[in-house]
Protein backbone atom coordinates (compact mmCIF):
# COMPACT_ATOMS: atom_id res chain seq x y z
CA UNK A 1 0.00 0.00 0.00
CA UNK A 2 1.35 3.55 -0.80
CA UNK A 3 1.78 5.46 1.64
CA UNK A 4 -0.93 7.95 0.75
CA UNK A 5 -3.80 5.73 0.48
CA UNK A 6 -3.50 5.15 3.66
CA UNK A 7 -6.64 5.34 6.41
CA UNK A 8 -5.50 6.71 9.84
CA UNK A 9 -6.82 6.86 13.11
CA UNK A 10 -6.36 10.05 14.76
CA UNK A 11 -5.86 10.12 18.18
CA UNK A 12 -6.28 13.46 20.19
CA UNK A 13 -6.28 13.16 24.18
CA UNK A 14 -7.31 15.83 26.19
CA UNK A 15 -7.11 16.67 29.67
CA UNK A 16 -10.22 15.19 30.12
CA UNK A 17 -11.66 13.78 26.79
CA UNK A 18 -10.90 11.15 24.28
CA UNK A 19 -11.38 11.69 20.46
CA UNK A 20 -10.91 9.14 17.52
CA UNK A 21 -11.53 9.41 14.09
CA UNK A 22 -10.81 7.52 11.24
CA UNK A 23 -9.34 9.13 8.22
CA UNK A 24 -10.13 8.25 4.31
CA UNK A 25 -6.85 9.00 1.91
CA UNK A 26 -8.67 11.91 0.66
CA UNK A 27 -9.51 13.40 4.36
CA UNK A 28 -13.00 12.00 4.47
CA UNK A 29 -14.07 11.06 8.30
CA UNK A 30 -15.08 7.85 7.86
CA UNK A 31 -16.07 7.09 11.94
CA UNK A 32 -15.59 9.47 14.71
CA UNK A 33 -16.20 8.89 18.58
CA UNK A 34 -16.06 10.90 21.20
CA UNK A 35 -15.14 9.69 25.23
CA UNK A 36 -16.43 12.59 27.42
CA UNK A 37 -15.29 12.48 30.12
CA UNK A 38 -12.64 9.74 30.25
CA UNK A 39 -10.54 8.70 33.03
CA UNK A 40 -7.33 7.65 30.85
CA UNK A 41 -8.07 4.21 31.18
CA UNK A 42 -9.77 1.50 29.27
CA UNK A 43 -13.17 0.04 30.69
CA UNK A 44 -15.43 -1.73 28.63
CA UNK A 45 -17.01 1.08 26.91
CA UNK A 46 -13.87 2.51 25.49
CA UNK A 47 -12.49 -0.87 24.22
CA UNK A 48 -15.67 -1.21 22.29
CA UNK A 49 -15.53 2.41 20.60
CA UNK A 50 -11.74 1.67 19.64
CA UNK A 51 -12.23 -1.52 17.85
CA UNK A 52 -14.99 -0.21 15.69
CA UNK A 53 -13.03 3.50 14.89
CA UNK A 54 -9.94 0.81 14.31
CA UNK A 55 -11.78 -0.96 11.69
CA UNK A 56 -9.97 -0.73 8.28
CA UNK A 57 -7.37 1.75 9.39
CA UNK A 58 -4.04 0.93 8.78
CA UNK A 59 -1.62 3.12 10.84
CA UNK A 60 -2.35 5.55 14.06
CA UNK A 61 -1.59 9.39 14.85
CA UNK A 62 -1.74 10.55 17.93
CA UNK A 63 -1.70 14.34 18.73
CA UNK A 64 0.57 15.15 22.12
CA UNK A 65 0.78 18.71 22.76
CA UNK A 66 4.55 19.28 24.04
CA UNK A 67 8.07 17.54 22.02
CA UNK A 68 10.22 19.88 23.41
CA UNK A 69 13.65 19.93 22.04
CA UNK A 70 14.24 16.07 21.66
CA UNK A 71 11.11 15.82 18.92
CA UNK A 72 11.37 18.56 16.22
CA UNK A 73 8.49 16.65 13.88
CA UNK A 74 7.09 13.42 14.12
CA UNK A 75 8.15 9.98 15.46
CA UNK A 76 7.35 6.55 15.39
CA UNK A 77 6.40 5.30 18.15
CA UNK A 78 8.29 2.78 20.45
CA UNK A 79 8.97 1.99 23.95
CA UNK A 80 11.83 4.33 24.35
CA UNK A 81 9.89 7.55 22.38
CA UNK A 82 6.85 7.04 24.55
CA UNK A 83 9.39 6.87 27.44
CA UNK A 84 10.88 10.01 26.39
CA UNK A 85 7.14 12.05 25.83
CA UNK A 86 6.07 10.98 29.28
CA UNK A 87 9.69 12.39 30.61
CA UNK A 88 7.89 15.64 29.21
CA UNK A 89 5.05 16.00 31.84
CA UNK A 90 6.68 18.64 33.83
CA UNK A 91 6.27 21.13 30.57
CA UNK A 92 2.64 19.98 29.99
CA UNK A 93 1.37 18.32 33.28
CA UNK A 94 -2.68 18.36 31.98
CA UNK A 95 -2.19 17.33 28.36
CA UNK A 96 0.95 14.79 28.34
CA UNK A 97 -0.28 12.19 30.63
CA UNK A 98 -3.00 12.11 29.04
CA UNK A 99 -1.17 11.47 25.66
CA UNK A 100 0.65 8.71 26.96
CA UNK A 101 -2.28 6.50 28.39
CA UNK A 102 -3.99 6.89 25.28
CA UNK A 103 -0.91 5.31 23.19
CA UNK A 104 -0.93 2.66 25.47
CA UNK A 105 -4.85 1.72 25.81
CA UNK A 106 -4.84 1.97 22.00
CA UNK A 107 -1.27 0.52 21.42
CA UNK A 108 -3.09 -2.60 23.37
CA UNK A 109 -6.02 -2.63 21.05
CA UNK A 110 -4.59 -2.27 17.86
CA UNK A 111 -1.14 -4.11 18.82
CA UNK A 112 -0.07 -4.56 14.78
CA UNK A 113 -1.10 -0.92 13.51
CA UNK A 114 2.31 1.78 13.36
CA UNK A 115 1.81 4.14 15.32
CA UNK A 116 3.17 7.97 14.86
CA UNK A 117 3.46 10.63 17.60
CA UNK A 118 2.85 14.45 16.12
CA UNK A 119 3.43 17.23 18.17
CA UNK A 120 2.00 20.76 18.57
CA UNK A 121 5.21 22.13 19.29
CA UNK A 122 6.94 20.27 16.04
CA UNK A 123 5.57 23.09 13.74
CA UNK A 124 7.49 26.08 15.66
CA UNK A 125 11.09 24.15 15.47
CA UNK A 126 11.75 26.29 12.98
CA UNK A 127 11.94 29.14 14.89
CA UNK A 128 14.86 31.52 14.14
CA UNK A 129 17.12 31.69 17.15
CA UNK A 130 16.03 35.31 17.67
CA UNK A 131 12.17 34.39 18.08
CA UNK A 132 13.26 31.30 19.96
CA UNK A 133 15.58 32.52 22.75
CA UNK A 134 15.16 34.23 26.31
CA UNK A 135 17.38 37.22 27.37
CA UNK A 136 17.87 34.61 30.51
CA UNK A 137 21.06 33.77 32.11
CA UNK A 138 23.41 31.07 29.30
CA UNK A 139 23.74 28.83 32.10
CA UNK A 140 19.78 28.39 33.04
CA UNK A 141 19.13 28.42 29.65
CA UNK A 142 21.86 25.57 29.07
CA UNK A 143 20.89 23.61 32.48
CA UNK A 144 16.89 23.46 31.50
CA UNK A 145 16.78 23.86 27.85
CA UNK A 146 14.97 27.15 28.38
CA UNK A 147 13.36 28.07 24.85
CA UNK A 148 10.39 29.35 23.47
CA UNK A 149 8.85 26.72 22.23
CA UNK A 150 5.09 27.44 20.93
CA UNK A 151 1.65 25.45 20.58
CA UNK A 152 -0.87 24.74 18.55
CA UNK A 153 1.14 23.97 15.48
CA UNK A 154 -0.51 21.67 13.70
CA UNK A 155 -3.54 23.73 13.38
CA UNK A 156 -1.31 26.48 12.34
CA UNK A 157 0.47 24.35 10.13
CA UNK A 158 -3.02 23.17 8.03
CA UNK A 159 -4.72 26.62 8.70
CA UNK A 160 -1.40 27.87 6.48
CA UNK A 161 -1.59 25.37 3.97
CA UNK A 162 -5.55 25.58 3.39
CA UNK A 163 -5.10 29.46 3.71
CA UNK A 164 -2.93 29.44 0.77
CA UNK A 165 -5.59 27.11 -1.47
CA UNK A 166 -8.60 29.61 -0.56
CA UNK A 167 -6.29 32.68 -1.93
CA UNK A 168 -5.18 30.78 -4.87
CA UNK A 169 -1.34 31.53 -4.10
CA UNK A 170 1.38 28.71 -3.50
CA UNK A 171 2.31 28.73 0.38
CA UNK A 172 6.17 29.41 -0.80
CA UNK A 173 5.54 32.69 -1.48
CA UNK A 174 3.36 34.06 1.32
CA UNK A 175 3.56 35.87 4.52
CA UNK A 176 0.79 34.41 6.77
CA UNK A 177 -0.55 35.53 10.19
CA UNK A 178 -2.58 32.11 11.52
CA UNK A 179 -4.76 33.35 14.52
CA UNK A 180 -6.44 29.42 16.57
CA UNK A 181 -8.66 31.42 18.54
CA UNK A 182 -10.48 28.99 21.21
CA UNK A 183 -10.50 28.35 24.74
CA UNK A 184 -6.61 28.15 24.11
CA UNK A 185 -5.59 30.73 21.84
CA UNK A 186 -2.20 31.98 19.93
CA UNK A 187 -0.99 33.34 16.61
CA UNK A 188 1.91 32.11 14.34
CA UNK A 189 4.02 34.31 11.93
CA UNK A 190 4.31 32.09 8.96
CA UNK A 191 6.38 32.52 6.11
CA UNK A 192 6.88 30.18 3.02
CA UNK A 193 4.90 27.52 5.15
CA UNK A 194 7.52 27.53 8.08
CA UNK A 195 7.05 29.25 11.84
CA UNK A 196 9.06 31.85 12.06
CA UNK A 197 7.46 33.42 15.63
CA UNK A 198 4.34 32.45 17.85
CA UNK A 199 2.65 34.01 21.07
CA UNK A 200 3.22 30.63 23.22
CA UNK A 201 6.52 29.96 24.88
CA UNK A 202 7.91 28.06 26.75
CA UNK A 203 4.46 27.37 27.89
CA UNK A 204 0.72 28.04 26.91
CA UNK A 205 0.38 30.37 29.33
CA UNK A 206 2.79 33.09 27.23
CA UNK A 207 1.05 35.32 24.37
CA UNK A 208 -2.79 36.33 24.27
CA UNK A 209 -5.59 36.60 26.38
CA UNK A 210 -7.08 33.35 26.51
CA UNK A 211 -10.41 31.95 28.10
CA UNK A 212 -9.18 31.02 31.67
CA UNK A 213 -5.02 31.69 30.91
CA UNK A 214 -3.80 35.33 31.85
CA UNK A 215 -1.40 35.76 28.32
CA UNK A 216 1.75 37.35 28.82
CA UNK A 217 2.15 39.20 32.66
CA UNK A 218 5.35 41.42 33.68
CA UNK A 219 7.29 38.33 35.33
CA UNK A 220 8.11 41.24 38.29
CA UNK A 221 4.41 40.68 38.95
CA UNK A 222 4.10 37.10 39.75
CA UNK A 223 7.36 37.67 41.76
CA UNK A 224 5.85 40.59 43.69
CA UNK A 225 2.75 37.97 44.06
CA UNK A 226 5.01 35.32 45.97
CA UNK A 227 7.15 37.63 48.26
CA UNK A 228 4.69 39.97 49.20
CA UNK A 229 1.05 38.56 48.68
CA UNK A 230 1.35 36.26 50.54
CA UNK A 231 0.98 33.16 47.89
CA UNK A 232 2.31 30.02 47.14
CA UNK A 233 3.13 28.64 43.68
CA UNK A 234 -0.14 26.70 43.97
CA UNK A 235 -2.34 29.39 44.42
CA UNK A 236 -0.03 31.15 41.68
CA UNK A 237 -0.22 28.38 39.00
CA UNK A 238 -4.18 28.37 39.74
CA UNK A 239 -4.96 31.77 39.38
CA UNK A 240 -2.75 31.87 36.08
CA UNK A 241 -3.86 28.86 34.68
CA UNK A 242 -8.14 28.36 35.74
CA UNK A 243 -9.33 31.71 36.82
CA UNK A 244 -7.50 34.66 34.57
CA UNK A 245 -8.13 35.49 31.11
CA UNK A 246 -11.82 36.20 29.97
CA UNK A 247 -13.34 34.44 33.44
CA UNK A 248 -11.32 36.54 35.49
CA UNK A 249 -11.94 39.78 34.03
CA UNK A 250 -15.42 39.46 33.21
CA UNK A 251 -16.64 37.11 35.97
CA UNK A 252 -17.85 34.75 33.53
CA UNK A 253 -17.28 31.51 32.59
CA UNK A 254 -14.43 32.18 30.36
CA UNK A 255 -16.59 31.55 26.93
CA UNK A 256 -16.52 34.32 24.77
CA UNK A 257 -20.20 33.63 24.00
CA UNK A 258 -21.09 34.02 28.04
CA UNK A 259 -18.77 37.43 28.10
CA UNK A 260 -20.78 38.95 25.28
CA UNK A 261 -24.13 38.16 26.33
CA UNK A 262 -22.57 39.60 29.55
CA UNK A 263 -21.85 42.64 28.17
CA UNK A 264 -25.01 42.83 25.42
CA UNK A 265 -26.83 42.85 29.02
CA UNK A 266 -24.66 45.86 29.97
CA UNK A 267 -22.27 44.35 32.68
CA UNK A 268 -18.92 47.05 32.38
CA UNK A 269 -16.49 44.07 33.33
CA UNK A 270 -17.22 41.67 30.78
CA UNK A 271 -17.55 44.89 28.23
CA UNK A 272 -13.53 45.75 29.67
CA UNK A 273 -13.08 42.24 29.00
CA UNK A 274 -14.17 42.29 25.44
CA UNK A 275 -11.78 45.17 25.33
CA UNK A 276 -8.40 43.93 26.85
CA UNK A 277 -9.02 40.38 24.38
CA UNK A 278 -9.50 42.41 21.12
CA UNK A 279 -6.29 45.16 21.95
CA UNK A 280 -3.99 42.20 22.55
CA UNK A 281 -4.91 40.46 19.56
CA UNK A 282 -4.44 43.90 17.94
CA UNK A 283 -1.01 44.44 19.33
CA UNK A 284 0.04 40.75 19.29
CA UNK A 285 -1.05 40.55 15.03
CA UNK A 286 1.05 43.72 14.50
CA UNK A 287 3.60 42.06 16.20
CA UNK A 288 3.66 38.83 13.78
CA UNK A 289 3.31 41.29 10.94
CA UNK A 290 6.45 42.88 11.83
CA UNK A 291 8.39 39.40 12.26
CA UNK A 292 7.14 38.89 9.02
CA UNK A 293 8.25 42.21 7.11
CA UNK A 294 4.97 42.87 5.68
CA UNK A 295 1.51 40.62 5.15
CA UNK A 296 -0.06 39.13 2.16
CA UNK A 297 -2.89 36.88 4.59
CA UNK A 298 -5.02 36.81 7.45
CA UNK A 299 -6.16 33.60 8.59
CA UNK A 300 -9.06 32.72 11.28
CA UNK A 301 -9.45 29.55 13.11
CA UNK A 302 -10.29 27.66 15.52
CA UNK A 303 -13.45 27.78 17.53
CA UNK A 304 -13.69 31.39 18.17
CA UNK A 305 -12.15 32.24 15.16
CA UNK A 306 -14.19 30.31 13.18
CA UNK A 307 -17.67 31.29 14.31
CA UNK A 308 -17.17 34.77 16.07
CA UNK A 309 -17.89 37.31 12.96
CA UNK A 310 -18.01 40.20 15.54
CA UNK A 311 -14.28 39.10 17.26
CA UNK A 312 -13.21 39.27 13.60
CA UNK A 313 -14.64 42.49 12.79
CA UNK A 314 -13.60 44.11 15.94
CA UNK A 315 -9.78 43.07 15.16
CA UNK A 316 -10.05 44.02 11.82
CA UNK A 317 -10.95 47.81 12.43
CA UNK A 318 -7.96 48.52 14.89
CA UNK A 319 -5.51 46.82 12.15
CA UNK A 320 -6.46 48.51 8.78
CA UNK A 321 -3.02 50.64 8.82
CA UNK A 322 -1.59 46.87 7.72
CA UNK A 323 -3.79 46.46 4.51
CA UNK A 324 -6.70 44.56 6.27
CA UNK A 325 -10.25 45.62 5.40
CA UNK A 326 -13.34 42.76 6.07
CA UNK A 327 -16.70 42.86 3.79
CA UNK A 328 -19.10 42.39 6.18
CA UNK A 329 -21.56 40.92 4.73
CA UNK A 330 -19.27 38.09 3.91
CA UNK A 331 -17.65 38.27 7.36
CA UNK A 332 -21.49 37.62 8.95
CA UNK A 333 -22.67 35.20 6.95
CA UNK A 334 -19.51 32.93 6.58
CA UNK A 335 -19.69 29.14 7.51
CA UNK A 336 -16.86 27.20 6.99
CA UNK A 337 -13.80 27.69 4.55
CA UNK A 338 -14.11 31.28 2.89
CA UNK A 339 -12.88 34.91 1.87
CA UNK A 340 -14.15 37.48 4.08
CA UNK A 341 -11.95 40.44 2.94
CA UNK A 342 -13.31 43.34 1.22
CA UNK A 343 -12.94 43.84 -2.54
CA UNK A 344 -9.67 45.17 -3.36
CA UNK A 345 -7.92 45.07 0.12
CA UNK A 346 -4.08 44.59 0.35
CA UNK A 347 -4.34 42.00 2.58
CA UNK A 348 -6.64 38.79 2.13
CA UNK A 349 -8.49 37.63 5.65
CA UNK A 350 -9.89 33.84 5.28
CA UNK A 351 -11.42 31.47 7.42
CA UNK A 352 -10.50 27.74 7.86
CA UNK A 353 -12.47 25.65 10.01
CA UNK A 354 -9.85 23.54 12.22
CA UNK A 355 -8.63 20.17 11.08
CA UNK A 356 -6.11 18.91 13.11
CA UNK A 357 -7.12 15.67 11.98
CA UNK A 358 -5.98 16.12 8.59
CA UNK A 359 -2.31 17.73 9.45
CA UNK A 360 -2.39 14.43 11.65
CA UNK A 361 -3.06 11.86 9.00
CA UNK A 362 -0.80 13.98 6.92
CA UNK A 363 2.24 14.05 9.05
CA UNK A 364 1.66 10.33 9.26
CA UNK A 365 1.43 9.35 5.74
CA UNK A 366 4.73 11.23 5.39
CA UNK A 367 6.54 9.74 8.09
CA UNK A 368 5.61 6.09 7.36
CA UNK A 369 5.58 6.71 3.62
Amino acid sequence: MSAGGRRVLVVNAGSSTLKLRRLGPDGTVEAAFDVDPWDGTAGPSVRALLDDARTGADAVGHRVVHGGARFPGPAVLDDEVVAAIDALTPLAPLHQPRAVAAIRVVGAAAPGLPSVACFDTSFHATLPPAAATYALPEEWRRRWGLRRFGFHGLSHAYAARRAAELVGRPLAELRLVTCHLGAGASLCAVAGGRSVDTTMGFTPLEGLVMNTRSGSVDPGLVLWLLAQGGLDVTDVADGLEHRSGLAGLSGTTGDLRDVRAAAAAGDGRAALAIEVYTHRLRREIGAMAASLGGLDALVFTGGVGEHQHATRAEIAEGIGFLGVALDHTRNASMTGDGEISAGGSPVRTVVVASREDIEIARLVRAVLG
